[in-house]
């Protein structure tokens, strides 16, 4: 069992989960006394010592930034992707619920199957991949379980503390002549920093679900050109994945002010790479 004296940021006792993650790394630069359970310190999958952790701590938000991310491996490794995903959040509310505490959680854009140009939040779920029905499973074992959570649907994250798209298009520019990025699938990229602060903003809110990225629209591969130079277009029939991915997936935040332009966030993180 991990207890340690609980932190307190201004009169807000927060618990951060998944703290060494892309997000969670940026959730703690944001929440920095906040108490912090990396996957090591704490295996949300292990039902009762999530719950026995969060009553004895007694935080009043329980931020939980864990999650299975491998989008094509999750068609191999659905039960893992959801037990992490689905279930395990499920854990958490349970936990929240006999604290007290408010639950906020990250979903995704993969909860919608891409039949329509944008999404709001009330909009209907129908994932076509295996980590889209594992993310929407969390959000529904949420429910079940509290009344009181945020749980914040993003997209196309990328972030200075783990592997993403940004970083592999820098990897593979100078190896390849060209890279070929689809052209046919429309979402918003989201700077895991930006996400974190937006996080802050919104805590005292009223419970629900949120959609929040940076502002735009992009395909990825206007993504991929303002990265590296050397990228060419292509569709999703050229490049078979093993997970069907939605060709729309743009959040709409119809609850919150918007967050900054998606290349704004590109070009502060790029000078930060580059210094």
């Amino acid at each position: 069992m991990v207890h340690r004296q609980q932190m307190v940021v201004g009169t807000i006792k927060i618990m951060i989960l998944g703290a060494g993650g892309m997000l969670g790394t940026d959730l703690c630069k944001v929440f920095p006394d906040a108490l912090k359970f990396t996957h090591h310190e704490l295996d949300i999958t292990e039902r009762e010592l999530v719950i026995k952790t969060i009553r004895e701590n007694k935080p009043d938000v329980v931020i939980n930034a864990a999650a299975y991310t491998k989008v094509d491996q999750a068609e191999d490794e659905e039960e893992l992707a959801c037990a992490i995903n689905g279930y395990a959040p499920g854990y958490i509310a349970e936990g929240c619920a006999l604290a007290g505490a408010t639950l906020i959680h990250y979903s995704t854009d993969y909860v919608f199957d891409g039949s329509k140009p944008e999404y709001i939040e009330s909009d209907q779920t129908n994932p076509i991949n295996a980590y889209g029905r594992s993310k929407l499973l969390g959000e529904q074992e949420i429910a079940k379980h509290t009344d009181n959570y945020m749980i914040i649907r993003t997209s196309w994250l990328f972030g200075k503390h783990g592997r993403n798209f940004v970083d592999t298009m820098m990897r593979l520019s100078p190896q390849m002549e060209n890279v070929k990025v689809v052209n046919d699938q429309l979402g918003r990229p989201t700077y895991t920093a930006d996400l974190a602060l937006k996080t802050a903003e919104i805590i005292d809110m009223e419970p629900g679900i949120y959609h929040l990225t940076n502002s735009g629209t992009c395909s990825w591969y206007d993504f991929a050109s303002a990265i590296i130079p050397n990228v060419i277009p292509c569709t999703s029939k050229d490049y078979p994945t093993k997970a069907k991915r939605p060709r729309y997936s743009v959040l709409r935040n119809t609850k919150t002010t918007p967050m900054r332009h998606w290349k704004d966030a590109l070009k502060e993180y790029l000078k930060e790479k580059r210094a």
